[in-house]
């Protein structure tokens, strides 16, 4: 086989750069070693409930997002803004007064944080939605807690009882240790768009990007051996001459095919799923633990925000936990009940068990500083692409994506 570009790996980064190089005209072959696409964006089906390889949401204003993704033929389902906090207690709202103005004097009196806190995120929000987004990529990079504390002054409650969780989850970093252009990004998104999840699962997102490329592009089930300038050598033996090569895997797995890149550690997330004919809320919200008692970190009712992840009469709960516990799943379910049993009662006791997923390479852990974008030509013929080179997101791996094919074209060209 011969192709112009050869791609290794079908997640989104791969998916996008094999998406743009095709519209230009461009032949590609994409080596997927796995049985579908999706990379760490995948759906399991168990029993008809649809079970996300981790707590994972589509914001609708990521860029990149925009411009690759049909959002209709998606079918998004959007959780509510704001969150419900757990406080050890009752539960808090905190909501987002510009959409949900209903739940102002609630927000307000929560205590979560102070009457100045809640002002503080009003001057949070207007400090990352009305600069032109790259100003956020180039601002002074601190910690996430020490932009919290110092840049915008929020008191340790405050930090404790609703960032950590709330953005702890989605860095799976409840020490916040993460860049404050990551969070200022992320906040934005939150802020201007919606967060939400396909009605058939996340997968579908690099379904649809895959039902894009020519029928002959995509190889399941086909690992590669090695890379070099001018081709691929599969598993097999086969050998596939390209005229150039992405690298589009995670960079450990890029680490193995291309010397000059290093592996990276992981920041892992372990998703609990139960099944129930009783949904324990029917608000379409973000439930956070307040209290860092864990393990849970924070639990969404996945069926009432979108119907197509249960069957018809049935409900399917997540809980997501931080990190990678030693305890068994069978162990891990056990204290999860007994926590979620405070915040619903005994009703949790009848919950259906379903498969857990642990995912101990869910995100890359970047450095402290984020650069725009890490460089993805190694050497002449040879590239190297993935959230690991941008910023770990859905967004980071789409453009670093599209960037790669981009890099190509100019290079061939």
């Amino acid at each position: 086989m011969t192709v112009d570009v050869a791609i290794v790996g079908a997640g989104l980064s791969g998916l996008c750069c094999a998406r743009e190089l095709t519209e230009r005209g461009l032949t590609v072959a994409v080596f997927e070693s796995d049985d579908a696409v999706g990379g760490r964006v995948r759906t399991d089906v168990v029993d008809g409930f649809r079970l996300d390889r981790g707590f994972q949401v589509l914001l609708t204003s990521y860029p990149e997002a925009e411009r690759v993704l049909d959002y209709d033929a998606l079918d998004l389902r959007a959780f509510s803004p704001g969150a419900w906090v757990w406080t050890g207690s009752d539960f808090e709202v905190l909501g987002d007064p510009f959409r949900q103005p209903e739940q102002v004097l609630g927000t307000l009196t929560a205590s979560v944080g102070t009457l100045a806190d809640k002002l503080r995120i009003l001057r949070l929000r207007q400090s990352v939605t009305r600069p032109a987004l790259d100003e956020l990529w180039s601002r002074q990079e601190v910690t996430t807690a020490r932009a919290l504390r110092s840049r915008y002054g929020f008191s340790e409650r405050m930090v404790d009882r609703f960032f950590a969780p709330f953005l702890g989850g989605v860095f799976l970093d409840p020490a916040l240790t993460s860049s404050s252009r990551a969070f200022e990004f992320y906040f934005r998104m939150f802020s201007t768009g919606q967060a939400t999840v396909p009605n058939l699962g996340m997968q579908t997102i690099p379904e649809q990007i895959a039902s894009t490329l020519p029928d002959d592009a995509l190889h399941l089930r086909q690992p590669v051996e090695a890379v070099d300038a001018s081709g691929v050598t599969l598993a097999s033996g086969d050998r596939v001459q390209a005229s150039a090569v992405v690298v589009a895997t995670d960079a450990n797995a890029a680490a193995h095919l291309v010397s000059e890149i290093s592996p990276t550690s992981w920041r892992s997330t372990v998703c609990l799923y139960w099944a129930s004919d009783l949904a324990p809320t029917h608000q379409l919200v973000l439930l956070l633990d307040g209290t860092g008692t864990g393990p849970v970190n924070n639990v969404q009712v996945m069926s009432a925000v979108a119907p197509g992840y249960a069957p018809d009469g049935k409900v399917l709960i997540s809980a997501s936990v931080i990190g990678a516990p030693s305890m068994s799943n069978a162990e891990l379910d056990t204290a999860a009940r007994r926590q979620l049993e405070g915040w619903f009662g005994r009703r949790v006791s009848s919950w259906r068990t379903l498969p857990a997923a642990r995912v101990p390479y869910a995100l890359p852990a970047r450095p402290s500083l984020e650069p725009p974008e890490l460089p993805l030509r190694i050497r002449d013929g040879l590239y190297v692409t993935g959230d690991h080179r941008r910023n770990a997101s859905i967004n980071g791996a789409m453009i670093a994506g599209r960037h790669a094919a981009e890099t190509v074209i100019r290079d061939l060209a």
